[in-house]
Formats: C-alpha cells, structure tokens, sequence
C-alpha cells in the first residue's frame, strides 16, 4: 500500500514574521535535494485540528444519520454546514479528549464509541495545520443543565441531521464545502461500504507536522 512518509528539508533560518489570534506565519529559507539554490517558503503555523462525524442510527433512507451543524465562516462570506471541529490548542490536550470536548461545545452530544476516521492536511503548500477525523457511534444527548454555553460565532449554531445519502448527494452537488465535512461524510461513506473495516483505534499513529505548536 502506498504511503506518506515524513521527510524535513535542511532549514538555514527559521523565523516568525507575523502572530495571530488563532495562527501564525512563518518564513524558512530551505535547500532541498537536487536544488542548489536556497528557497524561502512562507506558511500559516497552525497547531492542528480534530472534527467528528457523529453518527446515529434512524428510519431515514440510509439507515444513518449524521450530525452538521452550521456557522458563520468570515473569510468566505458564508454559513456552511459542517461537522464539530475545534482547534488543538490547550498544552497537553490528547486529540481524541479535544474531539469528545468538541462534541460536547459544539452539538451538545457525548459518545460512547469512538474510531479514527480519516487524517488528513488541509493546505500542506501553506499551512502546517493537520486535522484527525474520529467518528463517535452511540451518541447521546448532553443533559440540558450540562450544555456549553457558546458564545460568538458559535451562539447561534443549529443542530441538524442529515441522513447519510443525502449529505452525500448535498457534496456531489457543490452544497456542501466546508473541508472536514466534505472529507468526513465521503470517508463514513466509504468505511460504511466496506462494512467498517477500514476504521482505526482512536489511539492510531498520527503522522502530523513537526511545527505544529503543540509538538514544539
């Protein structure tokens, strides 16, 4: 089977040129084999990501519903469909305790089944930011009085969901954009035809940027 296999090109300088409230930009001056001339390469420094398919069983047509909830996205304009993600950037926090605390801010729901999904890196030309997709099966629903109380961007946030089909049918249609989503509810889709086989434990190997802020 192939594979990705890490690799680091000889770094000459290293340094931080601009510093966000989410990310950061960093510029290297690399050699790489078979060039002679040294490069510069700037990036987005990103301390990664984790999303969840969440899953449940129904009388839709599928059998299988899955869990989108929308937001406000700035830079594109527009309010996507997506699945709960956040960020890895609490020092310390293991991703799949991140993904069971995104589930819970963003969806109100907590599962007892959690498998690795898909890995993926979003822009890998630009940006060190990797995201980890774990689907989470047996899914229940947060009781009222231990809901997150989201704010922002995040406060009016709906809950849907969408028969797996559909979510699927809504991609190939250019409905649905956002990344993880999209990335997400394919990968569901493929696991499910080939009767699940294919998923991780929730503790696999991640192979992730070595500038990702939480490895440095």
């Amino acid at each position: 089977m192939i594979a990705d296999q890490p690799m680091s090109a000889e770094v000459h300088t290293h340094r931080r040129v601009w510093e966000g409230a989410v990310f950061d930009m960093d510029e290297d001056v690399i050699s790489v084999p078979g060039e002679e001339a040294k490069l510069t390469r700037h990036y987005v420094a990103h301390p990664g990501a984790v999303a969840v398919v969440a899953l449940r069983e129904s009388s839709s047509p599928s059998g299988l519903e899955v869990a989108l909830i929308d937001q406000y996205r700035h830079p594109v304009q527009a309010k996507l469909w997506e699945i709960p993600a956040g960020l890895l950037d609490i020092e310390g926090e293991d991703p799949l305790q991140a993904a069971k605390r995104e589930l819970w801010e963003e969806a109100n729901l907590e599962a007892a089944s959690w498998q690795v999904l898909v890995d993926y890196f979003t822009s890998p030309g630009g940006s060190t930011e990797g995201l980890r997709i774990y689907l989470a099966r047996e899914v229940a629903e947060v009781a009222e009085e231990a809901a997150f109380d989201r704010r922002g961007e995040e406060a009016t946030m709906t809950l849907r969901w969408v028969d797996l089909d559909e979510a699927v049918a809504a991609i190939h249609a250019g409905k649905l954009h956002n990344p993880s989503a999209v990335v997400g509810v394919l990968a569901t889709a493929s696991a499910r035809a080939q009767q699940w086989e294919p998923l991780r434990p929730a503790d696999a190997a991640w192979m992730r940027s070595p500038w990702n802020r939480a490895e440095r």
